[in-house]
């Protein structure tokens, strides 16, 4: 210091005297009697003082420009010093206190400040040392990393724990077994089992907060600092990798392990349920929860930065959205098993719900692929529950019985069918949407008679023609063809139309008392109504005309005369008993499932039968022997109510 402080009073006396001397030379250039000699000797000296003078200032600039780096110097020193005092402590900075954290920040911006000092006047002065400048930079590099450490620090430790109460995951619904074939046994099998899930189909929506509130403040200075220094990328991969994880442990938390697509086509029904309905409910939570909270996290952090937050935001939960979609792709490129399209109908439910959730989290350009990932699995989840419904009825036009179905009751098949159609109604609008194309793809209808169905037919008074409407009746029509094969195995004419009486009716009831009346309408009601009425009556006619017969008065005189043979009464009442007796002991194992229709089958058949035997017996009570009366008139009356009862009996030695 003391030697610059001479050179500048040198300098200054320099100056004076130069000054002087110029002031001498102008005063003489005023004579008018100097010689031309001497008038050039002034004239040069004129030139070398003004040529001292600009050395002079070159000097003094460059003396100023000395005393700056010093200063520079001396303020990076003290950054310098700062820096490496934290670089040499184990402790966290931002664990030391508010202070500790505002110093050290005010110095690291300090650093950024003299850097882009420093690389401006080496821009301006070429020659420049820049020595100093490198210190900067390495003294910046230092802080910047330090600051990574304590962004991830903070961003790790002030994780809020992620508890989705209002959720329950470890549900015993999910080890609930499900039909696993078209051919299911007990009534309503389909509609008890396989249901709908109690959990609303639209997840409230919660915001949590992912980190501590307290520390985004910090989290934010540090992310514009290193921003602001060209640090950007690194504070960005940082915020990512550890968002990742985070997002990592909230898929573990919602019981979403990570399936390649092979491992999901290998799994069997059961466990893939229980996948389904877990991926249902994990997906709601996270889309609608967790990402909503990322989001605001990432907007609260970054959301200055220019575009800085939704690159994050979606370079962070890619990962995880994606494995969670991908599940969704392996289920729609899988097998088209009919026991699936209740779940694939659920996915494409959820996932359509989702969408404009996820459209909006994913706005910008940098989730674009997201977006567009969706939007085709969800199409590929419709193009697979299309492909799902007709090959459910592919399955129940080729379902194929070797014997006939025990007792003539309700087969399996039409059980299944309409349960599983009486369910599908909660997809009404889904349905539509998906099998909307489908009506002009496959073949037409066809009804029970092999015939293609009328469009009169086909619409009845309903006033839905919606594409799920038109493959109901289609899928129902089928059914129908398909139990008309299956009567034909049955040697016995009565027990066909007893089958078929049986499964129509099922079907018209199934109708009648759910929302699907207002898919197939009434009309579809009367018809059935009035089919199942006409194979009763044929019922009735295969299995009573003949017998009866035997109860005419046709054939019973003596041959030539008009006089009653006893004999031939006799005959006629044996014969009439031991029919009687056979259609009570096969038709006591016949079923007739509903106890209305069994009631009304009861009386109609003995309306028929008991006055048809009680008017015989009365008007030939005189020509018959009390001991060929087997059976009273109130005796059949009660054996005929123990018919349909799927329990044979024998009436053999009763009297």
């Amino acid at each position: 210091m003391g030697d610059c402080t001479a050179a500048a009073s040198v300098m200054e006396a320099e100056e004076d005297l130069i000054a002087a001397v110029q002031h001498i030379v102008k005063a003489l250039e005023t004579k008018h009697n100097l010689t031309d000699d001497a008038r050039k000797i002034l004239a040069n000296l004129g030139s070398q003082l003004t040529n001292i003078t600009r050395v002079s200032e070159s000097s003094n600039e460059e003396l100023k420009e000395h005393e700056g780096l010093n200063e520079i110097e001396e303020q990076l020193n003290k950054i310098q010093d700062k820096v490496i005092k934290w670089e040499n402590d184990r402790l966290m900075i931002w664990d030391c206190g508010p202070e500790e954290s505002y110093e050290y920040l005010k110095a690291v911006d300090e650093a950024r400040k003299l850097t882009e000092t420093l690389e401006n006047r080496s821009l301006n002065n070429s020659g420049e040392d820049t020595s100093l400048l490198r210190r900067a930079h390495d003294v910046l590099q230092t802080a910047m990393a330090r600051l990574e450490e304590e962004f991830r620090h903070l961003l790790v430790q002030n994780r809020q724990p992620f508890e989705p109460e209002h959720m329950s995951f470890r549900s015993s619904e999910d080890d609930i077994i499900e039909a696993g074939s078209v051919i299911s046994s007990g009534d309503d099998s389909v509609e008890d089992i396989v249901q709908r899930d109690s959990m609303a189909r639209s997840s409230e929506e919660y915001i949590i907060e992912l980190v501590h509130p307290d520390v985004i403040p910090d989290l934010k200075s540090i992310a514009h600092l290193m921003f602001d220094s060209n640090y950007g990328r690194e504070c960005s991969q940082v915020f990512v990798n550890v968002q990742k994880d985070a997002l990592d442990d909230c898929l573990f938390i919602l019981e979403v392990e990570k399936f390649s697509i092979e491992d999901v086509l290998k799994m069997e029904w059961n466990a893939l349920n229980s996948k389904i309905r877990r991926w249902m409910r994990a997906m709601k939570v996270f889309v609608r929860v967790y990402l909503a909270s990322e989001k605001l996290l990432t907007d609260q952090i970054f959301g200055e930065l220019e575009s800085v937050s939704s690159v994050c935001f979606a370079e962070s939960s890619r990962t995880a959205i994606l494995q969670l979609l991908n599940f969704c792709e392996a289920i729609a490129i899988g097998p088209h098993q009919p026991e699936k399209l209740i779940r694939i109908l659920d996915m494409y439910e959820v996932l359509a719900d989702l969408i404009p959730d996820i459209a909006a989290l994913y706005s910008d350009e940098a989730g674009s692929c997201v977006t567009n990932e969706c939007q085709d699995i969800l199409k590929r989840l419709g193009d697979c529950a299309k492909a799902t419904f007709l090959e459910f009825e592919n399955a129940v036009a080729s379902n194929v019985s070797a014997n006939a179905f025990p007792g003539g009751g309700v087969h399996h098949l039409t059980r299944y069918v309409m349960n599983y159609i009486k369910t599908l109604m909660d997809y009404s609008k889904t349905l539509d949407e998906v099998l909307k194309d489908q009506d002009n793809e496959s073949s037409p209808s066809v009804s029970p008679n092999m015939s293609p169905i009328t469009e009169d037919e086909n619409v009845g008074e309903s006033p839905s023609r919606s594409p799920m409407a038109l493959r109901f009746r289609s899928l129902i029509s089928i059914l129908e063809c398909n139990l008309d094969e299956k009567s034909k195995l049955y040697k016995d004419e009565s027990l066909q139309h007893l089958f078929l009486m049986n499964n129509i009716h099922y079907m018209a009831e199934k109708v009648k008392n759910s929302e699907l009346r207002t898919v197939l309408g009434d009309e579809w009601i009367r018809k059935h109504n009035g089919k199942f009425q006409q194979h009763a009556m044929n019922y009735e006619r295969a299995t009573w005309s003949s017998i009866l017969a035997l109860l005419k008065d046709e054939g019973i005189q003596h041959p030539g005369s008009n006089s009653i043979s006893r004999t031939i009464l006799k005959e006629r009442l044996q014969s009439f008993y031991l029919a009687f007796e056979e259609v009570y002991k096969s038709q006591t194992g016949w079923s007739v499932p509903d106890s209305q229709l069994r009631d009304d089958l009861r009386i109609s058949t003995s309306l028929r039968v008991i006055q048809a035997y009680r008017t015989f017996v009365g008007r030939h009570i005189n020509h018959i022997s009390e001991k060929h009366i087997k059976y009273t008139s109130d005796d059949l009356e009660v054996f005929l109510l123990d018919l349909f009862e799927a329990s044979p009996k024998s009436l053999h030695g009763k009297k």
